[in-house]
């Protein structure tokens, strides 16, 4: 597979960059092939929830393996507006096909420094990026994870819900029928275990999700909806099943949100 913009010394500036020292390395210098996982905004205008510390790690890389090499360039940029793009290699992750995992393991075995780079928050949580990360830790090569947002631990953070016992259950299903099965499903659980559910759906799917759950759990059900986490708008609220028909719906139409359930 052929890096996309590559530079033949596609290291040289990240080693010597225009800008002032900045906060402290993420961990030693690297001195052979190593992986960073480097998170990302959750909100394109909000960049305070990064820790200052990443820009060191994206100026040791030589590589990049990215969601989306559009967005993760902005990124970036944003974060380094002296970094010159076309001096690194960039490969698209999509679902880490074999292509991608060899070069993945090609970059190691020449010493590059990789970053890894998921489209919101941090890299192999409900991301591809994991099995990348599977690769470096088959190959020996050490894996540095770097702090940032997580809009699941986040969500979990402002529940109020139990924070002890947990799950992150991903997607839930289409169809009107699965979706309240899997509810019913996760409610059980919850009460089983004493267990905070977590889960999220496409944004364009939040509110027939909303209105499912409602129509679904128990009354005293405990619902939490975070939406827009880090974003000059964001919305958290945790009430009873009952409590939100009483209170009304938010209109979540392609807001993305993450929703915890503690039966």
């Amino acid at each position: 597979m052929q890096p996309s913009n590559a530079s033949q010394a596609s290291g040289s500036r990240a080693a010597s960059p225009n800008t002032q020292a900045a906060a402290a390395t993420p961990a030693s210098a690297p001195t052979g092939p190593s992986l960073y996982l480097i998170p990302c905004y959750l909100d394109p205008q909000s960049l305070a929830p990064l820790p200052a510390y990443l820009l060191d790690a994206v100026k040791a890389c030589q590589v990049f393996f990215v969601e989306n090499q559009r967005s993760a360039r902005r990124y970036l940029k944003a974060l380094w507006k002296e970094m010159v793009i076309d001096d690194y290699e960039w490969y698209t992750i999509h679902k880490a096909e074999e292509e991608v995992k060899s070069a993945f393991r090609q970059r190691l075995k020449e010493g590059k420094t990789i970053g890894l780079i998921s489209e919101a928050g941090c890299p192999g949580i409900a991301d591809p990026g994991q099995l990348l990360t599977e690769v470096a830790h088959q190959a020996g090569v050490p894996v540095r994870p770097l702090v940032g947002p997580s809009s699941i631990l986040l969500a979990l953070m402002a529940s109020g819900l139990n924070g002890q016992q947990f799950s992150f259950v991903g997607y839930l299903p289409v169809d009107v029928a699965g979706r309240a099965k899997s509810i019913k499903d996760l409610e059980a659980e919850s009460i089983r275990l004493n267990s905070t559910q977590i889960f999220i759906e496409t944004p364009y799917r939040n509110n027939q999700l909303i209105e499912t759950l409602l129509a679904t759990c128990r009354p005293t059900t405990r619902l939490c909806i975070a939406a827009n986490l880090t974003a000059p708008n964001e919305y958290i609220r945790t009430q009873t099943v009952v409590q939100w028909k009483q209170t009304g719906l938010p209109n979540l139409h392609k807001m993305p949100a993450i929703f915890c359930l503690l039966a």
